[in-house]
């Protein structure tokens, strides 16, 4: 972990068939063995491993593994590698990029914390949408029981850790530098109350500082951990976008979230979804039904508001329709209007009348202006009558309307949703 820079596929390949020790002591050597070379030789982009092996030696030269466990058991790290029991098995998926080991800081078991979890990325530069939107998912799904995995930035990052650990479950943080090392600065309290909860992770020795390079190798870790990933907001140069990209590379579920579309901050992720390489959420709860067990965690259906008039049939619609909302009209032109029948209509108009829909004029039937008087319970019976609806509730109060409505009515104007009243 000390010679090789942080996911060195070449390393990668090296241990996978050597094993570590053996890497070690061909590394000391100098000579690396001849069917590696050759194997290497065979790349689509052969790499230079003259120069490769001298980095790797001089830094394996510099190195003090004792002195790295020592440092990491002061500050109450540890460390774990492939085969370990905290160790995720699903990390395996990343092949010769898989980290060769892994420090942790934190109470929480990382296999165990992983196995249901979601990785929440995006903008560091956030709007205060995007925020919302991240801590809103970061409580919805730590209620959930589900993991939030993200990389401890500011922006969307910190809001989903904040949110998580409003509940009970584990939150993940996934670093860029060693666990012992705190970036940003001001995240102490934050990385703190992640390790007294969940646990901090980096695949970096102890003491290592963040570079560029390593915040976007280390994402491949944040969807490698997680079942699915979550892009809240991301520019078109966005660093989430490369965590997305990683989440596609290993089949893992791609959802994002839609902002305005005047916001830059949400461009990347309405590329995603234009490209049809994410799926559109909205809620945890959406997020959980893409992740989850199918047919255990489907989210609820959105449903628009139902009104007392949903419940009428289509006939008794029609005259309803059909009676003005000023004026008066006899019960044979509102049958015509309706095109009913007489019988028909005349049945209706009582069924409405009782309900308080329409009442006489001396032209005739017209609609019943509503005021803001709650309806006694016994006037409400009339709800009852089938020719209204067959599954009226008859506890059904009638429509009761707003500010807008009444005044919409006072006018004469028509209603946008029942038509002209």
């Amino acid at each position: 972990m000390r010679a090789a820079d942080v996911g060195d596929a070449i390393m990668g390949r090296l241990v996978a068939q050597y094993g570590a020790v053996g890497t070690v002591e061909a590394i000391r050597a100098r000579t690396l063995p001849e069917e590696f070379v050759a194997q290497e030789a065979q790349q689509e982009r052969p790499p230079d491993l003259t120069a490769r092996l001298k980095a790797w030696h001089a830094r394996l030269a510099a190195a003090n593994p004792a002195a790295d466990l020592e440092t990491g058991e002061k500050s109450g790290a540890r460390l774990i590698i492939p085969g370990s029991p905290e160790w995720p098995t699903q990390l395996d998926q990343l092949g010769p990029s898989r980290p060769l080991g892994l420090w942790l800081h934190g109470t929480a078991d990382l296999r165990f914390s992983c196995l249901k979890s979601v990785a929440v990325v995006g903008a560091r530069s956030a709007t205060a949408y995007g925020v919302h939107i991240a801590a809103e998912f970061g409580v919805g799904l730590s209620e959930a029981g589900w993991t939030v995995v993200s990389g401890g930035a500011f922006g969307v990052d910190s809001a989903a850790h904040r949110g998580a650990l409003a509940s009970d479950s584990p939150t993940v943080v996934v670093l860029a530098c060693g666990v012992d090392v705190c970036y940003p600065s001001s995240h102490d309290t934050l990385y703190a109350a992640v390790r007294g909860q969940g646990v901090v992770v980096s695949e970096c020795p102890p003491g290592v500082h963040p570079t560029r390079a390593r915040f976007l190798i280390r994402n491949r870790l944040i969807a490698a951990l997680a079942r699915g990933t979550v892009v809240v907001e991301a520019a078109l140069r966005s660093g989430a976008l490369n965590t997305a990209g990683h989440t596609l590379s290993l089949n893992r579920h791609l959802a994002a979230i839609p902002g305005p579309i005047t916001s830059r901050m949400s461009a990347g992720c309405h590329r995603l979804l234009r490209e049809r390489k994410a799926v559109c959420v909205t809620s945890p709860e959406e997020m959980i039904e893409l992740v989850g067990i199918i047919g255990d965690d489907l989210a609820p259906q959105s449903r628009a508001p139902a009104v007392p008039r949903d419940r009428l049939n289509d006939s008794t619609k029609r005259v309803l329709d059909a009676v003005p909302a000023r004026g008066g009209a006899g019960p044979a032109s509102i049958a015509v209007a309706a095109g009913l029948g007489l019988d028909t209509t005349l049945s209706a108009l009582g069924a409405l009348a009782a309900a308080g829909y329409i009442e006489r004029s001396p032209d005739g039937w017209r609609l019943r202006k509503q005021t803001t008087t709650y309806r006694k319970a016994s006037e409400s019976t009339a709800l009852e009558c089938p020719s209204i609806a067959d599954d009226t509730d008859p506890t059904q109060e009638p429509p009761f309307p707003d500010e807008d409505d009444l005044a919409r009515r006072e006018d004469g104007l028509p209603d946008p949703e029942e038509g002209v009243r």
